[in-house]
């Protein structure tokens, strides 16, 4: 039985060949419980690959892969197969199925209880659609019922490979709302996501995947502060107080500095930050507004994966 202290997942030196290609080359990773753990890279990075490889779909090159501290090869890891929920990029599901049909399926399979199926669908949004065949499904509706089936048997372990492919505005923002319940219940979720700007304010830790190496890991903030991007500044001035704002900001290490009529664009270094908040503070009512941009999640990943 493995500790709380222990991590939900832990993957050393894991490499996986195909023919000459290593589409995953000697990664190292561990992944705390109840952590919202993000995976991403360009197309052919390694992420699904690697998801697989977690699951026991595939068996390593070499490396060693353990989920609640039990090697995904062998008798032991069917146990804990039971506890993790995968949703694959896309999604097959059977036609003539009905929604309801779908999720007493993939129950019985996954020796969850068939009680669970009604309340997953009205969870993800598919309730009124219960009855109705899966082939009039639209391909958002799938990907929910799809999300529904990864969530049968409360797994402790959730892997979700561009989960949002397909759905609205709405959907994703429930998605995640979801997401959010089920780590505050202790359920470590990895998502891969080619859309960075989901993921910027949502999840505790990143890797960064190239080439079928992991570039970097850490939180968002975290990896912005290691590759020092810098911030970018907007600044409008009261009337008749540009001169003396200008005057004020010269010592600073400003980049691209722009003004238009009374606003000012910029960049600055991070360490620059709070002496700019000070020469503005400085100068009480000479700002009617400033506004400190940090960089996006797409610039940290340009910036790491350059």
């Amino acid at each position: 039985m493995a500790s709380i202290e222990q991590p939900a997942l832990v993957l050393t030196g894991v490499t996986k060949h195909f023919g000459a290609v290593r589409a995953v080359d000697g990664v190292d990773l561990a992944v705390q419980r109840g952590e919202l753990f993000g995976l991403i890279g360009h197309n052919g990075a390694g992420k699904s690959t690697l998801i697989k490889l977690m699951l026991g779909l595939l068996k390593p090159s070499a490396g060693t892969i353990a989920i609640d501290g039990t090697p995904v090869t062998g008798r032991a890891f069917r146990d804990v197969r039971r506890r993790i929920g995968w949703l694959p990029e896309n999604v097959v599901l059977y036609d003539n199925l009905s929604g309801h049909e779908t999720l007493r399926y993939f129950a019985k399979l996954k020796g969850a209880a068939a009680a669970e199926c009604a309340p997953l669908l009205e969870r993800v949004g598919l309730a009124h659609a219960a009855a109705r065949p899966v082939r009039e499904y639209s391909k958002g509706m799938r990907q929910r019922l799809g999300f529904a089936q990864a969530l049968l048997g409360r797994p402790a372990v959730l892997f979700l490979d561009e989960p949002t492919t397909g759905l609205d505005p709405a959907a994703i923002r429930d998605f995640y709302a979801t997401l959010a319940e089920l780590r505050a219940q202790g359920t470590t979720v990895v998502v891969t996501s080619h859309i960075l700007a989901e993921l910027q304010e949502r999840v505790d830790r990143l890797a960064l995947l190239a080439a079928g190496r992991v570039r970097a890991v850490g939180s968002v903030q975290n990896l912005r502060e290691r590759i020092a991007l810098p911030l970018r500044v907007t600044l409008r001035a009261r009337a008749g107080a540009q001169a003396a704002l200008r005057e004020a900001l010269a010592p600073l290490p400003l980049a691209g500095e722009r003004w238009h009529e009374a606003e000012l664009q910029a960049q600055l270094p991070r360490s620059a930050k709070m002496p700019l908040l000070a020469a503005i503070a400085a100068l009480p009512g000479a700002a009617e507004d400033v506004q400190l941009h940090e960089p996006s999640l797409e610039d940290v990943y340009f910036g790491l994966a350059s």
